[in-house]
C-alpha cells in the first residue's frame, strides 16, 4: 500500500493503527485491561494530573532535554544534525517520561504494586525511580542474559529499593521477561499495575505510552523553530526495537508528510545471520504480547529468537504503530549490524564528546545507507547514555 494524507498514524478506538494493535490477550487479564483502558483518556486528561505530570518531568526529570546542534558530525557528513538529548534526563534516558505517566495512573486507580519488564535497563530503573519517588513497591522482571549483561542497572534497580526477578525461559531476554510480568500479572490482577516501558502490549499500552513520550516531539518542534526558524525537521530519526523513544521522537510529525521518518532495527551479525532482530526485514503479522503487529517467527507461528548486541532492541516483534508505518510506508526502515552500531557509537563519542547508549548507536550507524543534502534537517533522538554499556564497549574494542 502507497503513502497517502488520509491514512491515520494514531490509534483507533479499538486501538488498532491501520492492520496492527488491538488487544489479544487472555480472560483473565481482561479486567485489567478494560479497567485501565476505560479510565486511561479521562485522567490523563484531567487538570490535576497534567498539573502533576508536567511539574515533575521539569523539576524531577529536568525537562526540557536540549535540542543540541552536533557540530563536528555535522561537518563529516555534509548535513545539519541535531541531537534530542534524552540522555540528559534523569535515570539517563527517555524511558522516565513514560513511568512518570504510569505511576501518576496507578496512583489514580488505586493500585499499591507495581511490575514492569526490562532489556536494557533503563526501563527498570526507571520504574524503580518512579516507585522509591512515590513509596510502591516494585517488582522488576528482567531476562538472566540481560541481567549479566547490563550489571551497572541491575545494581541501580536494587539500590532504588527493587526486587529484579530473573527470567530463565527462551533466550533469557526481554521477550522471556515480559513473558513472566504477565504472569505476575494475571495472579496479582486487583492490586498490581504493569507498567509497560514501549509501544507495545495490549491496547492501550502502544497508544497511552506514545503519548507519554510525545513530549520528546512536542519540544524539538519549540526548539528547533528557534534554532531553524522552523518547527519542522526533514527527517526525523530513531532507533526502533520496542519503539517508545521513536514513538515519541515522531509523535508529532506523524500526519505531516513533508517530514519523513526513518526507523533504525537491529540487525546484529546480517540480517540474514539467523542472529538478527531486523523485524521488518524478517518478520510477518502475527500476535505478541497482546497485540497484533510485525513478528520474527518460523513458518509454523513460533517465534523466533531475536538477537542483538543491544539488550534494548533485542526484541523478536516491534510496537503496531511503526508496523503500521512500515507497512504504509509512511517511514523507511533501516537495519544496522552490531558492527555498523558499535563503531558509529565510538564516532559519536569522539566527534561529540558523547558516549551514546549502543541502542542509540544504532540510528547514528544510517549515514552510509542513506544520502542526505546539505541543507538538510536531520533530528536524532539521542535515546539514551552509554554509561550502562561500557562493559560491552570495552569487551568490543578491548579498551
Amino acid at each position: 500500500m502507497m503513502m497517502t494524507e488520509q491514512l491515520s498514524y494514531h490509534a483507533d478506538e479499538k486501538g488498532y493503527y491501520g492492520d496492527f494493535g488491538g488487544a489479544f490477550i487472555p480472560e483473565m487479564l481482561y479486567p485489567n485491561v478494560e479497567e485501565l483502558r476505560s479510565h486511561y483518556l479521562d485522567i490523563i486528561g484531567e487538570t490535576s494530573f497534567q498539573e502533576e505530570f508536567q511539574a515533575l518531568l521539569r523539576d524531577y526529570v529536568g525537562r526540557p532535554t536540549p535540542l543540541y546542534f552536533a557540530k563536528r558530525l555535522s561537518e563529516k557528513y555534509g548535513t545539519k544534525i541535531y541531537l534530542k538529548r534524552e540522555d540528559l534526563c534523569h535515570t539517563g534516558a527517555h524511558k522516565v517520561n513514560n513511568t512518570i505517566g504510569q505511576i501518576l495512573l496507578a496512583q489514580r486507580l488505586g493500585k499499591k504494586r507495581i511490575i514492569a519488564e526490562t532489556g536494557a535497563g533503563q526501563h527498570g530503573v526507571a520504574t524503580a525511580t518512579v516507585c522509591a519517588l512515590m513509596g510502591i513497591e516494585c517488582i522488576v522482571y528482567m531476562g538472566a542474559v540481560d541481567i549479566e549483561r547490563q550489571a551497572p542497572n541491575v545494581a541501580r534497580m536494587k539500590m532504588l529499593g527493587a526486587k529484579v526477578v530473573p527470567a530463565t525461559s527462551g533466550s533469557k531476554t526481554l521477550k522471556d521477561a515480559t513473558n513472566e510480568a504477565i504472569r505476575d500479572w494475571i495472579n496479582n490482577p486487583v492490586d498490581t499495575h504493569y507498567i509497560i516501558g514501549s509501544v507495545v502490549g495490549p491496547h492501550p499500552y502502544p497508544d497511552m505510552v506514545a503519548r507519554f513520550q510525545a513530549i520528546i516531539s512536542k519540544e524539538t518542534k519549540k526548539q528547533l523553530l528557534e534554532k531553524e526558524g522552523r518547527e519542522d525537521p526533514d527527517y526525523v530519526i530513531a532507533c526502533v526495537g520496542g519503539g517508545s523513544n521513536a514513538a515519541g521522537m515522531y509523535y508529532h510529525y506523524l500526519d505531516n508528510p513533508k517530514v519523513k521518518i526513518i526507523a533504525v532495527e537491529a540487525a546484529g551479525k546480517g540480517v540474514s545471520s539467523g542472529e538478527s532482530a531486523a523485524t521488518t526485514a524478517l518478520g510477518k503479522e502475527g500476535i505478541i504480547h497482546g497485540s497484533k503487529t510485525l513478528l520474527m517467527q518460523t513458518g509454523d507461528g513460533q517465534i523466533t529468537e531475536p538477537y542483538s548486541i543491544s539488550a534494548g532492541l533485542d526484541y523478536p516483534g516491534i510496537g503496531p504503530m511503526h508496523a503500521h508505518l512500515y507497512r504504509s510506508g509512511r517511514a523507511q526502515f533501516v537495519s544496522v549490524t552490531d558492527e555498523a552500531a558499535m563503531q558509529a557509537g565510538i564516532e559519536v563519542s569522539k566527534l561529540e564528546g558523547i558516549i551514546p547508549a549502543i541502542e542509540t548507536s544504532h540510528a547514528f550507524a544510517i549515514f552510509d545507507q542513506m544520502d542526505f543534502k546539505e541543507d538538510d534537517v536531520l533530528v536524532f533522538n539521542l535515546s539514551g547514555r552509554g554509561d550502562k554499556d561500557l562493559q560491552t564497549y570495552i569487551d568490543y574494542f578491548g579498551l
